[in-house]
């Protein structure tokens, strides 16, 4: 059960994010056509694009992880005999874990932070900063967990073959 709502939660996340660069798309014709049309662009259509890179990225990466849509190169675990091309790849994946609690760490920290202060970010309009740093302790944390299963379940994250897989 715990599972399954994770999953959810992660395709959720996905689907936000897709959303989000559906309206990026949006922002960035509507800004453009009234600029055109020698009108000035409303200031929370570029700054809803700013944030909207911001969340757009955070938010998919855990599923990218999951997917295997992140970029990395196989040249080098492609020419791997299969029991050490499996070392390596869990090597890898645990190095990205460790990566990820650090900064899933420091985002916690810079969150607490923004809150503590009050922070605000002030572009076009006053909107708290924490609002923007919590995208990062989420995110981070759900990307070690998703590389936490190359570490101990049975796929890895390399598949032992080089060149554009699609």
């Amino acid at each position: 059960m715990i599972s399954k709502a994770y999953s959810a939660l992660v395709y959720s996340l996905a689907v936000i994010a897709g959303v989000t660069l559906v309206w990026l798309m949006i922002s960035v014709i509507a800004s453009v056509l009234m600029r055109n049309a020698g009108l000035q662009p409303f200031a929370w259509l570029f700054t809803s694009a700013e944030y909207g890179l911001l969340y757009m990225t955070m938010l998919g990466a855990p599923w990218l992880v999951r997917e295997k849509g992140h970029v990395h190169i196989e040249l080098v675990t492609a020419a791997l005999p299969d029991g050490l091309r499996r070392i390596v790849s869990r090597t890898v994946a645990v190095a990205c874990v460790v990566v990820c609690l650090i900064l899933a760490w420091k985002g916690a920290e810079l969150f607490l932070t923004n809150i503590e202060r009050g922070d605000f970010d002030t572009r076009a309009y006053y909107f708290p900063r924490w609002m923007l740093t919590i995208a990062f302790p989420i995110s981070f944390s759900l990307m070690a967990v998703e590389f936490a299963r190359f570490v101990f379940g049975d796929d890895l994250m390399h598949t032992g073959e080089a060149g554009i897989h699609e």
